[in-house]
């Protein structure tokens, strides 16, 4: 069996992960996209990471705060704890979460191989990590949560230099106002 590489990102409707000031605090979900993003990523088998991505989610195991702010919080930190994680990082001396691998350099023909003998999807985050991936054609599906705001810039979601005919699989509208997109890229 082989996994699906799947892209997620949260951005603004103008495509942006993060504003000019490296704030995201805006894409951060309520509970009913939470619970669906619970449902989402729980096959995932493996999450590849950049560092700041990585030192983001690390929050999810070495902050108790976190899972203790609400059952669907705590259910998303036991899913992600469970999970493999990968990440590429130069700059990193070590990990700081359990069942975490640190490569110094991202190798797509490992990526590509480890995606053909995985037992379980594996999960790709951070927009430029993601930029190498989609590049060497390595994303099966992309999945976007489009927050109700326009931020005007700073970190872009994808890659301007990249063209990829998608097929959209999925669609959904939260009471909040996130639109998630589910999308394969087409071969």
């Amino acid at each position: 069996m082989a996994g699906k590489l799947i892209y997620t990102a949260i951005c603004s409707v103008d495509g942006y992960v993060e504003d000019e000031e490296g704030s995201f605090g805006w894409a951060e979900p309520d509970e009913e996209v939470h619970r669906f993003v619970n449902e989402l990523v729980r096959p995932v088998g493996t999450y590849l990471y950049g560092r700041r991505m990585y030192e983001t989610m690390a929050a999810w195991e070495t902050d108790p705060g976190l899972a203790a702010g609400s059952e669907y919080m705590r259910e998303f930190a036991e899913i992600w704890r469970a999970a493999e994680k990968v990440v590429y990082s130069r700059s990193l001396e070590q990990t700081t979460t359990a069942r975490t691998r640190l490569e110094r350099d991202f190798d797509p023909d490992a990526v590509g191989e480890r995606k053909t003998s995985a037992e379980a999807d594996l999960a790709i985050g951070g927009p430029e990590l993601a930029a190498h991936a989609l590049r060497a054609g390595l994303i099966d599906e992309s999945h976007m949560f489009l927050a109700p705001i326009l931020v005007g810039g700073g970190k872009r979601s994808l890659p301007d230099d990249v063209r990829i005919e998608l097929e959209l699989l999925d669609e959904r509208r939260f009471a909040g106002g996130m639109i998630y997109l589910r999308y394969r890229t087409r071969t």
